[in-house]
């Protein structure tokens, strides 16, 4: 099991920078790391993944803007986002999940607050 730890939010003006970061309790070797987010009044939405072979997928909306990576030798994953723009205020949540058997385990952590002004 891992549990996870998200910082670094805040708030930011638009066309700025912000960098998260997710801390794990274990090892994240065997884990795909996913940031999620969610906004007001709206449904989580998945925003960048790195699987345990460090390949990257990023939502359309976040393209180009956000970059997500991984050390694994530290148990972190930082979500890089640059050009924030408003519709990127959410809570950030960086989930950890991997096969187990015939299922998946997955974690989540608390979440983050980004606000970016206009």
């Amino acid at each position: 099991q891992v549990q996870l730890v998200e910082s670094g939010g805040g708030l930011v003006q638009a066309g700025g920078s912000l960098r998260l970061s997710c801390a794990a309790s274990g090892s994240i070797f065997s884990f795909a790391m996913v940031w999620y987010r969610q906004a007001p009044g709206k449904e989580r939405e998945l925003v960048a993944t790195i699987t345990s072979g460090s390949r990257t997928n990023y939502a359309d909306s976040v393209k180009g803007r956000f970059t997500i990576s991984r050390d694994n030798a530290k148990n972190m994953v930082y979500l890089q986002m640059n050009s924030l723009k408003p519709e990127d205020t959410a809570v950030y949540y960086c989930n950890a999940r991997r096969e187990i058997g015939s299922g998946w385990y997955t974690a989540w952590g608390q979440g983050t607050q980004v606000t970016v002004s206009s």
